[in-house]
């Protein structure tokens, strides 16, 4: 997950020393407070959003705009900068979040009545499943999520779903997504494969947002899609400007969730993040009612941190990103070794290279507290393997847990890291820590564009990965079992154990929300003590805003504004 375009949710970032990034607040405004009216302006570098369609979009600052402006989901996450309330889901399109039956293999929802397109017309129970089965024509609707592809019970044939989506399918493989996601008058109802206590948090993904099947203009449709939140697309020219004005068929009456206080929004591209970060900190005319999702220049940081005239204008906290290193445990199987080299590293001088105070805290697992209840210390660095291991690392410490390993230590060991001017000096930094335990790195720079394509085979990759992730929702099981099971879309720790497999798929099922954090709770600690990774930190970002912006923080589930909670003062 990421506010990037070239980075989604759930893909991690290629650099042990990536760009600065941030999540929550320090503004005291309340969230579902502010005044009606005025124009929200938006100020970006990027050329154009990246997807407005909704099983298309898949960064977490682009999901927020959409999510809070244009698109609604059967459920979603409260608008709220405390990170435990934020992560809590709510009804949105539906009436509640949702009914698990079968052992939580079924799930029903029912719609709100009179939720109404654009146009009007109302929006139904056969709009969302058509939404749901554009996500399966992967051959037009690309760059989305494909969690209903995997989740749904529709067969499949060496990987490949037998449904190719609804501009390609006959009639005999529509009808098995009809089976799988079925109508009754506006009842809809998903029938998995397996066991998904969390599938109600899945479906706030705009992947599962309706669309109308009239409406649809397949690939094109990213330009122009229907709405059925509280705005709706005046005009929208790339690399010039997107406006939204109100959709005077959203009624807040069937809405629990967006209070739609600007009467307008200008979201303005093509801005040189300089000058963007200037404008911002002049503060002058219609700059005071605009936010940026692009983060502080970094020659600006110090400026902004170190003047109090900014204090209730500037955000510095966590985004939604765990970076680490994964170790290859097929090229490293000893844990002795693993848990040496987390040991060795010196996490402080990544730390500064990285950004110092602004580039996050010390990481001690691969969730992060901003999950919410999901999130427990693990202990890691304060004896769980043994001894003590500051962040200048514990060099004692690693050679004795090579010496009790019983085998000599596989020297060299190759790290992969995307090449960067800066990653370049962690991987030196990483060498020469690894060098005071005796571990031989040899760095192996990849460029940014290829990496992920070299390590995610298995033929190619080093036996040391940068890598970070990020949840796809407010729940760890987007997290541990993406990353340290087989069936894993990210498991660059190659790491394939029937225990901890068994573990996680229970832990999918668990229907009790606090049992199942608990849980999660426990798989990490677990993941940590068997060293699958070393987690280097919980990264941050930066961002300022117009003094006349209300509502401003950063919203935990996506790491981005809380778009539908903000509003500008008159």
């Amino acid at each position: 997950m990421n506010k990037t375009t070239s980075i989604r949710f759930g893909v991690g970032v290629a650099s042990v020393a990536l760009l600065l990034s941030a999540c929550s607040s320090k503004s005291d405004n309340n969230s579902q407070s502010g005044t009606a009216g005025g124009t929200l302006y938006i100020l970006t570098q990027a050329e154009q959003i990246l997807h407005l369609d909704p099983q298309r979009n898949y960064t977490g600052e682009d999901l927020a705009f959409a999510s809070g402006f244009l698109n609604r989901t059967l459920t979603q996450y409260a608008l709220s900068k405390d990170n435990n309330a934020a992560s809590q889901i709510q009804a949105d399109l539906a009436t509640d979040t949702g009914t698990a039956s079968n052992g939580g293999k079924t799930w029903e929802f029912t719609l709100r009545d009179g939720v109404k397109w654009e146009d009007g017309k109302p929006v139904t129970c056969a709009d969302v499943a058509y939404g749901v089965s554009r996500t399966f024509a992967t051959d037009v609707i690309t760059d989305g999520p494909t969690y209903a592809i995997s989740l749904l019970d529709i067969p499949k044939a060496d990987g490949v779903s037998e449904y190719p989506g609804p501009y390609k399918a006959s009639a005999a493989q529509q009808a098995l997504f009809d089976k799988a996601v079925a109508c009754d008058g506006n009842k809809i109802t998903f029938s998995l494969g397996a066991p998904t206590a969390d599938f109600n948090y899945a479906v706030t993904l705009s992947a599962f947002a309706p669309v109308r099947k009239d409406a649809d203009t397949g690939e094109k449709y990213d330009d122009s899609v229907l709405s059925n939140g509280p705005y709706k697309i005046a005009s929208y020219v790339k690399k010039n400007k997107l406006v939204l004005v109100r959709n005077d068929q959203w009624s807040k009456d069937t809405d629990p969730i967006r209070p739609a206080f600007p009467d307008s929004i200008e979201y303005v591209f093509s801005i040189a993040q300089p000058l963007l970060t200037q404008r911002l900190m002049k503060d002058s005319g219609k700059d005071a009612m605009a936010i940026s999702p692009d983060g502080v220049d970094p020659t600006q940081l110090a400026v902004i941190f170190g003047d109090a005239k900014y204090t209730n204008r500037r955000l510095n906290d966590y985004d939604p990103y765990v970076r680490y290193i994964a170790i290859n445990t097929k090229k490293v199987p000893n844990v002795k070794h693993r848990q040496a080299m987390l040991a060795a590293l010196n996490r402080a001088d990544l730390r500064k290279i990285a950004g110092g105070k602004y580039a996050g805290d010390d990481a001690d697992g691969v969730v992060k507290p901003n999950i919410g209840q999901d999130y427990a210390a693990t202990g890691l660095w304060d004896g769980l393997l043994g001894e003590a291991i500051p962040d200048t690392g514990n060099v004692a410490l690693a050679k004795k847990l090579i010496a009790e390993s019983g085998e000599k230590f596989p020297n060299p060991i190759v790290f992969d890291y995307g090449q960067s001017p800066t990653a370049d000096k962690s991987a030196s930094a990483i060498v020469a820590a690894m060098a005071r335990a005796g571990i031989v790195v040899k760095p192996n720079p990849i460029e940014v564009g290829a990496y992920y394509g070299i390590v995610l085979d298995p033929a190619k990759q080093g036996s040391l990965s940068a890598g970070g992730w990020g949840p796809d929702w407010s729940n760890a099981s987007t997290v541990l079992p993406e990353l340290f099971t087989p069936g894993g879309g990210f498991n660059l720790s190659q790491f394939d154990d029937k225990e901890f497999t068994a573990e996680s798929d229970a832990a999918k099922a668990i229907a009790d929300r606090a049992e199942q954090a608990t849980a999660w709770q426990a798989l990490n600690v677990k993941a940590a003590e068997l060293a699958l990774v070393i987690p280097t930190r919980f990264g941050k970002e930066q961002r300022i805003q117009g003094s006349m912006v209300q509502g401003a923080y950063i919203w935990g589930p996506y790491g981005s504004y809380p778009y539908g909670a903000l509003s500008v003062s008159q």
